[in-house]
């Protein structure tokens, strides 16, 4: 929670009614990771909405922002790499087109901004990074249009800004606001696949000093790409088949931040059972030499979504069928039954991370 010793500060006018508002700021400076969720609404509540062609805007818990363009929509969506350092380029593509997958469109064109930092960029550097971008373009099948490359001064890692751009048939949209009471909670694959690639890829030599097995590092590593970050796949087959309600992609903070950004976008509660979610061994592995929950471990590669019971069935049989590992994780309920986990019959409000676990790592 904020700090309630607050600086205010005044933006624009004093006019009633004009939107213009106090905005508080706390006297210490907050930790890396995402904005907390309480300041993070305030500041998108003062963001005006000027052209009614902008369908969904900024909000918490929404992937994308949908654009009205008469005969389709178009989806965008801009997310920065900023953990990782190994294999940035291809993280820049995935996670980005994960979120416009996540809004039933097709991920098509993609921009980069590649900040480079002074004093260690050399040819190399910047030839991996966008070799990385256009690999990963070919593979997803998005066409890499453009965007901007520099050296920049304060930095002491190479950061990707990516911006994604796809389109979606009006009747094929999905928005994380669609959950409705009753519908059944899904996620694939197990978690968590991209902070446990992650704290393997950046911590690989101080895990094995700690014991950790290279057997265990090696399959951890592989995470990125096997099964892979991406969940392009499973969000357009159930979109494209309309079993869906609500998608989500669970990033920064874990599967647990994502349910309740789910929740929030969708004003609903959430009855998840845990014995039901499943845990990559490698990353529980990993989450306890750090003293991590993995629940809050930033989680690109496993979709969050949610159906109507009676359509259960098929989305089992189409994942199935995809190879794609899904389990029903909880159901959807009325919001002021809160967001809880079941643990061995017994229902406790969900933990709620104001910044991901693995923020702790670079502190």
């Amino acid at each position: 929670m904020l700090d309630r010793e607050v600086v205010c500060s005044r933006i624009g006018a004093s006019n009633a009614g004009s939107g213009n508002d106090w905005i508080t700021m706390t006297k210490s400076p907050l930790a890396t990771g995402k904005l907390p969720s309480e300041l993070l609404a305030s500041l998108l509540a003062r963001i005006p909405q000027t052209d009614p062609r902008v369908v969904i805007g900024p909000a918490i818990g929404q992937d994308a922002a949908v654009i009205d363009m008469r005969d389709h929509y178009l989806v965008a969506k801009t997310d920065p790499i900023t953990f990782a350092t190994d294999d940035i380029g291809w993280y820049a593509v995935n996670v980005n087109a994960n979120d416009i997958a996540c809004m039933g469109a097709h991920p098509q064109w993609f921009l980069a901004s590649v900040l480079l930092p002074e004093g260690r960029t050399d040819w190399g550097m910047a030839e991996t990074i966008v070799a990385q971008i256009v690999e990963a373009c070919a593979a997803l099948r998005i066409a890499f249009v453009g965007g901007h490359t520099e050296i920049t001064y304060g930095l002491d890692r190479p950061l990707v800004i990516g911006a994604m751009l796809g389109q979606v048939a009006k009747d094929k949209l999905v928005t994380s606001r669609g959950a409705h009471i009753g519908d059944m909670v899904f996620l694939t694959k197990s978690i968590p696949l991209e902070g446990t690639a992650l704290i393997a890829r950046e911590k690989e030599t101080e895990l094995s000093q700690r014991g950790c097995s290279d057997e265990v590092l090696s399959r951890a590593k592989k995470f990125l790409r096997d099964p892979g970050i991406s969940v392009l796949r499973e969000a357009l087959i159930v979109a494209d088949a309309g079993l869906t309600t609500a998608m989500h992609d669970p990033t920064e903070g874990g599967l647990a931040t994502g349910l309740w950004e789910l929740a929030q976008a969708a004003q609903v509660g959430l009855e998840i059972e845990q014995a039901q979610i499943l845990f990559n061994q490698e990353g529980v592995e990993l989450c306890a030499v750090y003293g991590l929950d993995p629940m809050g471990v930033i989680a690109s590669g496993s979709l969050l979504f949610t159906a109507r019971p009676d359509h259960a069935g098929q989305v089992t049989a189409l994942m199935q069928n995809a190879g794609i590992a899904c389990c029903a994780i909880g159901r959807v309920v009325p919001r002021e039954e809160g967001i809880t986990l079941v643990r061995d019959g017994q229902h406790q409000e969900l933990r709620r991370f104001e910044r991901d676990e693995i923020a702790r790592l670079f502190d």
